[in-house]
């Protein structure tokens, strides 16, 4: 039996997480069900694509993943199931999918709703999708294949000799700043090479292990376990500090010399 993870920005007052899940249970009563949050903000998709982006991986192959962020995002009605990289994905069609899986599923499935613009999606079109996935159902059964689903795009990083362009996707609860630049891409354009790296009005000189690194209340960088670069201040509020926030631009500017 397949695990089935859950994450909504439906939030922690409200009845509809339980709902949801009480229609898996009644559907398949061993149901596992993970919640990755419910915490997203409201219609925010990039977002969910990172908190999803960021977990789904850990979990194993097989899993369900219910996204129930922005549920009424098309005016069509249309809901997709859809295969990438081994795991399942129920969700509206708002362009979650093709930022999730840049534009590549392996397989995406429309799924067949007898009743168009469906008051709560979640608990009565992909929950159900969902335990039937989880009891090793065949995804092609939950509708018709479709190459048809919205498309947005992530925010590309640009890269030159001399520098890396990127910008904040993310703030998590501690006011750290995610950013798109990854270890990677600077070791392939550093060579060895000295950087700072540009904030706001702030210039870093070198990424540490982590926060404590550093003096509390003072600034830092470091890598995630994505090898993300991240931006923080140790036992302070990045963003509200520093006044940065999602789309901020960073900047990693490389010089001569070792």
């Amino acid at each position: 039996m397949a695990v089935i993870t859950f994450l909504s920005d439906f939030g922690y007052t409200d009845h509809y997480v339980a709902a949801v899940k009480a229609k898996i249970l009644s559907l398949h009563p061993e149901a596992t069900i993970v919640d990755i949050s419910h915490g997203i903000d409201p219609f925010n998709i990039a977002q969910a694509v990172f908190v999803l982006g960021s977990v789904y991986h850990e979990f194993p192959e097989g899993s369900v993943h219910i996204s129930a962020v922005n549920t009424h995002g098309n005016k069509q009605g249309k809901y997709h199931a859809a295969k990438y990289k081994g795991h399942y994905f129920l969700l509206s069609d708002n362009g979650l999918l093709s930022l999730l899986t840049d534009g590549q599923p392996d397989i995406v499935i429309e799924l067949q709703n007898d009743t168009p613009h469906i008051a709560f999606p979640a608990k009565n079109l992909l929950a159900p999708a969902a335990a039937f996935l989880a009891k090793g159902g065949d995804i092609e059964v939950l509708g018709e294949r479709t190459h048809q689903f919205r498309h947005l795009l992530n925010r590309q990083l640009r890269l030159n000799d001399h520098s890396i362009t990127g910008h904040i996707i993310h703030v998590d609860r501690y006011g750290n700043l995610i950013t798109n630049i990854t270890r990677d891409s600077i070791d392939t354009i550093a060579h060895g090479r000295t950087y700072t790296i540009h904030f706001g009005r702030e210039t870093i000189g070198r990424v540490h292990p982590n926060y404590n690194q550093v003096d509390d209340g003072d600034c830092c960088c470091t890598y995630n376990s994505q090898d993300q670069l991240c931006i923080g201040i140790n036992k302070g509020h990045a963003a509200e500090l520093l006044g940065l926030g999602f789309d901020s631009q960073v900047d990693v500017r490389f010089y001569p010399g070792a």
